[in-house]
């Protein structure tokens, strides 16, 4: 009689079980997720459409190709210098007005891009109150002097620094507070001075965690669409727009797509080429907690104003002027047209952050359960959405999804003898696609993070007392998950709230949100009207944000 080994059935049973339906659904999301970015990525093998894109290249594309390579440089030096700087001063200092600074220096995040932008275009135009009082102050006359035009690279350069730095700072931060204390002991030792220190062992050490929050800014100043557009800066997400809504021709629109990709892509792979072949671990158990060198005088004020300077020009001076503008004289619509416009961006955050989270439940759940290295694997592309800007996302998602809308429309009403419009591009359900695709990493992250925390042994423990997966999940993992699930959500809402490029190009007709409404007003120099919508939105952003720093501040060492 054959007798088979005791451990083939288990081996046999989990190779069955590997591809189960929570890796199939997880595959399925996957695929979901990569369709736009593939759709767009094929349109270099479309061929036919030469006139616009060769009219393209042989006007604009080099201006293009020129200002997104200016704002790259001039961006990644900025955050680089600016959030390593505020982020070690406020880690291994300390000085009067340490305790706030470590917390505030991350609110910039919740100012868009855009709304940065309208404030600053009313503060220094010619007719705003600085240029006003320099002519009032000198007695100078319009055009007798020279002023630097905010509407310009450079403007849009120094709006980037100032909202994005806060990546770098985040990052960064962490950074210096996990090195251990015993590594900068050595270098006291050795004779390095707080200066030494800095340069020759803190700072490579913090060089993966600075690339990575540098990468994150530069993803996102390739991802704007609102502040280069006010400023009249030409780029490739005016241009996608352009080519989309201008010149009518869609191919044309994802072919600069895929070239604003291979941008995306580059910086990912210079990210990565930075780390080199470098190893950066903890080799030290020596890792007590620090106390910060004592600031006192000279010293203390020039700490304080430089960390004091980027919170005031990121966050404190364009939250004022927009409070100031609003309450002087805001929206003229503000009554109902107004609380449309907030229920029509609370509908399309809320809609999404729910999906998010119950699908990054979905494909961490499935990572956490598998035993194969695809779960992990689709989840590290699902990741990909978020480096992919968002009018490259609302090209590849409309493209193929118009064509099954209008093969929808067909064979409803060939059923039907009545055409049932457009079904998917005619609602929220396609700009609610493309928001998944954006933002899901987001949200995957942080449900991946509370997973990693809760141990194995809770799992077998459920399944010694008969509990399944879908058991499993619902007695024992949702309960310890609840926090990081609102975490989720709430971060995917705000993403959500402030997101311009896709909702420009796939909003219904007469479907207006907050971010809309204060580009449209800010576009046509109603920037007083523009002022309540970006309020509203600055506000939304900064409660997450206020969470975040809560965390941090007890992270002090």
């Amino acid at each position: 009689m054959t007798t088979l080994s005791v451990g083939a059935l288990p081996r046999r049973h989990r190779r069955g079980r590997r591809f189960g339906w929570l890796t199939g659904s997880a595959l399925l999301v996957a695929a979901l997720v990569a369709a736009p970015i593939l759709s767009v990525a094929a349109n270099i093998f479309i061929g036919g459409t030469g006139d616009t894109w060769s009219h393209l290249a042989a006007t604009v594309l080099p201006e293009y190709v020129a200002n997104t390579l200016g704002l790259c440089l001039g961006v990644g030096v900025g955050v680089v210098v600016v959030g390593t700087v505020t982020a070690w001063l406020v880690t291994m200092h300390d000085f009067p007005g340490r305790r706030v600074f470590e917390w505030a220096l991350i609110l910039p995040l919740a100012v868009p891009a855009y709304v940065m932008a309208y404030t600053y275009t009313d503060l220094l135009q010619l007719v705003g109150p600085v240029q006003t009082w320099l002519r009032g102050t000198f007695g100078w006359k319009p055009g007798g002097y020279w002023f630097p035009d905010v509407r310009s690279v450079g403007g849009a350069v120094a709006m980037f620094i100032f909202v994005l730095y806060p990546y770098v700072y985040l990052l960064a931060r962490t950074a210096f507070l996990e090195r251990a204390s015993g590594m900068l002991e050595v270098g006291r030792s050795l004779g390095l001075g707080p200066w030494g220190s800095f340069l020759r062992i803190s700072l490579p050490l913090a060089r993966p965690a600075i690339a990575a929050g540098a990468a994150l800014a530069l993803m996102e100043t390739l991802a704007d669409y609102g502040t280069v557009a006010y400023f009249g800066v030409q780029t490739f997400t005016t241009g996608i727009y352009r080519a989309w809504f201008s010149l009518g021709d869609r191919t044309a629109a994802a072919q600069l797509s895929v070239t604003l990709l291979g941008f995306v892509l580059l910086v990912l792979l210079l990210e990565r080429a930075s780390r080199g072949r470098a190893r950066f671990h903890n080799t030290t158990g020596r890792n007590r907690s620090l106390s910060g060198r004592q600031l006192r005088g000279a010293k203390a004020a020039g700490a304080f104003a430089l960390c004091a300077l980027p919170l005031t020009l990121g966050f404190l001076l364009p939250a004022g002027i927009l409070l100031e503008m609003a309450l002087a004289e805001g929206d003229a619509q503000f009554g109902a047209r107004f609380l449309q416009l907030a229920r029509n961006s609370f509908t399309l955050a809320a809609v999404t952050a729910v999906l998010a989270v119950a699908l990054s439940l979905l494909l961490g759940y499935a990572a956490r359960m598998g035993r194969g290295r695809l779960p992990q694997l689709l989840n590290r592309a699902v990741g990909l959405g978020y480096a992919v800007p968002g009018s490259v996302i609302a090209v590849g998602v409309l493209i193929p999804v118009t064509r099954l809308d209008n093969w929808l429309a067909s064979l409803v009403q060939s059923w039907t003898g009545t055409s049932p419009g457009l079904l998917l591009t005619g609602g929220i359900t396609a700009l609610v696609y493309a928001y998944l695709v954006r933002f899901l990493t987001v949200s995957l992250q942080t449900v991946e993070a509370g997973l990693a925390k809760i141990t194995p042994s809770m799992d077998d423990a459920a399944r010694s007392l008969g509990y399944g997966q879908a058991g499993t999940l619902w007695q024992v993992h949702l309960p310890l998950l609840r926090g990081s699930l609102w975490t989720a959500g709430l971060l995917v809402f705000v993403d959500v709230m402030k997101e311009l490029p896709a909702t420009l190009v796939m909003r219904p007709f007469n479907l207006d949100t907050l971010a809309t409404q204060a580009y449209t007003l800010a576009s046509d120099e109603r920037l007083a009207e523009a002022s309540t919508a970006a309020l509203a939105i600055v506000a939304v952003g900064v409660l997450p944000l206020i969470v975040v720093s809560r965390q941090i501040a007890k992270r002090r060492r």
